[in-house]
């Protein structure tokens, strides 16, 4: 993998000294709030990573009263009109009463309907109403001022590595 530049952080704690390791940045700061050898370890990270990310998509999502996963659900199902409830919860990585649960407060918000296949009788469709398209313009809307907030901690290429690296996590 290519070494990348980061953006300076005005941090001197990342400063190395002949033969010595380097420092991790921020250790300083980090063993002064007591948070000590947990530094270290890379789902402490990812935790509080998702912690922030949650809690500011949480306070840019408040008005329009959807989760990121009623989102994704929105989402996905206007990218491919027609597709099965079994689809949406393999492509999302959710269990079937999960995206059964998210599904029905959709449909009883009026978001989006159910219908018939016409391929497989068994299989239901899921295609947004027109309440659902306007919601998820919305929610891009919301998503894009999101994505800024987030994407301004980052040069493109660092953003375009950390999603290359977090999928080889969650792939």
């Amino acid at each position: 993998m290519e070494a990348i530049e980061t953006k300076p952080s005005g941090d001197s704690a990342g400063a190395v000294s002949a033969g010595a390791a380097p420092a991790r940045p921020g250790a300083a700061r980090c063993e002064e709030e007591g948070v000590g050898a947990i530094d270290d370890i890379i789902g402490f990270h990812i935790r509080l990573a998702h912690g922030a990310t949650y809690r500011h998509f949480t306070e840019t999502f408040t008005e329009l009263g959807l989760t990121q996963k009623m989102v994704s659900v929105l989402w996905l199902i206007n990218d491919h009109p027609h597709i099965a409830q079994a689809d949406i919860g393999r492509r999302l990585q959710m269990d079937r009463a999960t995206t059964m649960a998210i599904v029905n407060r959709l449909e009883a918000r009026n978001l989006l309907v159910r219908g018939e296949s016409t391929i497989d009788r068994r299989r239901q469709t899921l295609n947004l109403t027109d309440v659902g398209e306007t919601a998820l313009i919305d929610a891009r809307k919301a998503i894009d001022a999101h994505e800024s907030w987030l994407k301004s901690r980052f040069t493109k290429r660092e953003a375009a590595l950390l999603i290359e690296l977090l999928r080889r996590i969650h792939e």
